[in-house]
C-alpha cells in the first residue's frame, strides 16, 4: 500500500480564506487533467490569519505535483 502525502499551500491575511478556497478548485482541476487519483482536496483554517489549501496524493504522484505546483510544504498523513 502506498503512503499518502498531504501537500500544503499557505495563505495569510484578510483574503486568505477566499484564496485557499479558490486554490482548491485549481488543485482538483490539475488532478483530473493529469488523470491521477487523489484522496482529498480541501481548505482549512489554521488560525485567524492563516488558511491552507491541500491536496492528498499517493506518494508515487507527489513528485509530479510538487514539481509543477510548488506546494509550500508537505507531510505524511493517514
Amino acid at each position: 500500500m502506498s503512503r499518502k502525502i498531504k501537500l500544503i499551500w499557505d495563505f495569510y491575511g484578510d483574503d486568505a480564506k477566499h484564496i485557499a478556497e479558490h486554490h482548491v478548485v485549481h488543485l482538483k482541476e490539475f488532478a483530473m487533467n493529469k488523470n491521477f487519483n487523489f484522496f482529498a482536496a480541501d481548505f482549512e483554517n489554521i488560525n485567524e490569519n492563516q488558511w491552507i489549501a491541500f491536496l492528498v496524493v499517493e506518494e508515487e504522484n507527489m513528485i509530479a505535483v510538487r514539481d509543477r505546483l510548488k506546494p509550500h510544504r508537505g507531510q505524511l498523513t493517514d
